[in-house]
């Protein structure tokens, strides 16, 4: 069990803790700067410098490995943000520091100075190990243990993360290849201004979560900071970095969103319309596309969190690691509507905008099946005195799988889209199908963890 033992009587809203709306918001807004970002990244770096609005003029290759690596270490650094807190700071403090770190961070990147460019990127890196993981744990502790609300409220959370990519991904992608990339930068910045100061506004409903457990009044928190871990701790460990394997591989394909994929919506997409819209024009951004998939999250995120809930009330097959290996193979099987747009352009010289949508779509579905669910699987199954690191640890997978991502991504120029598209396609659908042949045996690792999952009323809470 990862979270509080004991928790006193919560303020609820919508049948969840008012603390989730706060922690729900303030991911939203770092979500927000992190994704706008992300949305320009590659595309300001690919920017010829004698364009309008310039960029570096770097090659598909050079700008997809930076990509790769930045990625990477943004998640990786979630191992020492994560020790820190259980360590030192516990995950409200370290929360804090860490969005202070991402506003510095997003605000240098606004210069014009490659400088500015690398510093901001290596404040962000920082910010990022020190928010992302904590916060995450911070929701599994507004839960008790057994409660099967926990599940929902981390895909509520999960919104939250999507409203902002879906925002940032049409402001700051638009006012980055529109008006300036350095611009889209700055307002990133803005963004997660306003989420730090939401967060300081709302602490009085997080008294009791987050807290540094060395300076713990409750005996049993205090006893799991200096015992070892017993037997059922450690095979639950045991079955965590399993499942990890999942998510490396689930992120090294879904992170193609942000590299590959991108460029390919905006060199080899036909992305114009029959009429124009205002500010832009008829002709579709290529950052827009990014905001595909947090819309189609925020639209679906509840039905099929709700769609699992009522299966697990039911007595029907909806463990946290099926939940994961099904949504590996959802999100593989998207590729294959990118395979078919490859196809489309070796014969059109362009593909259509709707290959595109629909890739983004399984994908959406396969993430609500995995991500979401994964946060909640480590709250329910990593020691207390380390959930911080284990969450840690999780992000960190994350980012070998961004990795991954711009590894595959840099291959197409060798290979071609087609063969990179049908690879990921197949394999992750084949890696899933391996691991469902293990489940039962790893579930029995988990000795019960989510067997006595049950409603809770709010009073209860």
């Amino acid at each position: 069990m990862a979270t509080t033992t004991k928790l006193p009587t919560q303020k609820q809203l919508f049948g969840h803790p008012v603390g989730l709306y706060i922690l729900f918001f303030t991911e939203m807004w770092e979500r927000f700067s992190y994704y706008g970002m992300r949305a320009i990244l590659v595309l300001y770096l690919v920017a010829r410098t004698t364009e309008d609005n310039p960029g570096l003029g770097w090659t598909n290759g050079e700008a997809l490995a930076l990509y790769g690596w930045y990625t990477m270490l943004v998640y990786v650094a979630s191992i020492p943000g994560g020790w820190i807190a259980d360590k030192f700071l516990g995950q409200k403090k370290s929360v804090l520091y860490g969005g202070i770190l991402l506003v510095i961070g997003h605000s240098v990147l606004a210069i014009e100075q490659m400088w500015a460019f690398y510093s901001g990127l290596g404040f962000i890196i920082a910010g990022v190990g020190m928010l992302k993981p904590n916060i995450s744990t911070m929701v599994g502790g507004l839960y008790k243990q057994g409660d099967i609300r926990r599940d929902k409220g981390f895909t509520i959370f999960y919104i939250g993360i999507n409203i902002g990519a879906f925002l940032s991904s049409l402001i700051v992608g638009t006012v980055g290849e529109v008006y300036g990339w350095h611009y889209g930068f700055g307002l990133a910045g803005i963004g997660m201004a306003l989420g730090l100061l939401q967060y300081l506004l709302g602490q009085k409903y997080l008294k009791h979560v987050g807290n540094f457990l060395g300076s713990s009044e409750d005996k049993v928190e205090k006893e799991a900071m200096n015992r070892p871990l017993t037997k059922v701790e450690k095979d639950r460990v045991i079955v965590l970095f399993i499942s990890f394997a999942l998510v490396i591989i689930f992120w090294g394909a879904f992170e193609q969103a942000g590299g590959l994929m991108n460029i390919y919506a905006s060199e080899k997409t036909d992305r114009m319309l029959s009429f124009s819209l205002p500010f832009i024009g008829n002709e579709i951004p290529a950052s827009w596309f990014q905001s595909l998939n947090a819309m189609f999250i925020i639209f679906l995120g509840t039905s099929v969190a709700g769609y699992w809930a009522r299966r697990k009330l039911k007595g029907k097959l909806s463990t946290g690691l099926f939940k994961m290996i099904l949504g590996l193979i959802i999100m593989g099987t998207g590729f294959f509507f990118m395979s078919a747009a490859a196809v489309e352009f070796n014969n059109e010289g362009a593909s259509a905008m709707y290959w595109l949508v629909l890739a983004y779509l399984f994908h959406t579905v396969g993430e609500l099946c995995i991500s979401p669910v994964a946060l909640s699987y480590i709250t329910k199954l990593a020691p207390l005195k380390y959930a911080s690191f284990m969450m840690g640890i999780y992000f960190a997978m994350t980012g070998f799988g961004n990795k991954l991502a711009g590894l595959l991504g840099e291959s197409a120029s060798e290979f071609g889209e087609f063969a990179v598209f049908t690879g990921i396609a197949v394999f992750c659908i084949a890696f899933g199908f391996l691991v469902m042949l293990f489940r039962k045996k790893l579930e029995a690792l988990t000795h019960g963890a989510e067997d006595d999952e049950h409603v809770i009323s709010p009073e209860e809470a």
